[in-house]
């Protein structure tokens, strides 16, 4: 990765929708170059999706939580992880260190979804020791981005 990709990624990190024709002209590069490096950023994993993000209230999605998940021993990971993939409403699950063995994030209408959702498809699964529910008051920062090494 060069200046020219790090350059890129920060355009793209403020507008995905920038048109290739005006990051080129940012970074002096034509627009199919831009296009075969990104197309490149993409194929190499450094850049995982372009994509939109929802604002969750907007669909009378208020709600979210933490949820740690303890779990009785290591061989019920694999079905835990399959399911957690099928959940829409988890939209982070990180193994973590402590005492609990995952830490998810899940948003959803309200509490009563909240305890249909951790109590008929978290709950169920067999090999689950308990779960412990945050709910967020308000969040004061969410972002999506990190930040990068500098641009020369």
């Amino acid at each position: 990765m060069d200046s020219y990709d790090l350059k890129i990624i920060t355009f793209l990190k403020r507008d995905a929708r920038m048109k290739w024709s005006t990051l080129a002209q940012h970074i002096g590069l034509s627009a199919p170059a831009v296009a075969e490096r990104v197309a490149r950023l993409q194929e190499q994993g450094i850049i995982r999706q372009l994509t939109t993000v929802l604002d969750p209230s907007s669909f009378d999605y208020r709600l979210a939580a933490f949820v740690a998940v303890s779990l009785e021993r290591p061989e019920h990971r694999a079905p835990f992880l399959k399911r957690i993939q099928e959940l829409e409403y988890v939209l982070e699950c990180h193994h973590v260190a402590g005492d609990d063995d995952y830490l998810l994030k899940i948003r959803c209408r309200d509490t009563e979804q909240l305890d249909e959702i951790i109590t008929y498809h978290i709950k169920e699964l067999a090999g689950i020791l308990r779960t412990k529910t945050t709910i967020i008051m308000r969040t004061e920062k969410e972002s999506l981005h990190f930040p990068l090494p500098e641009v020369d």
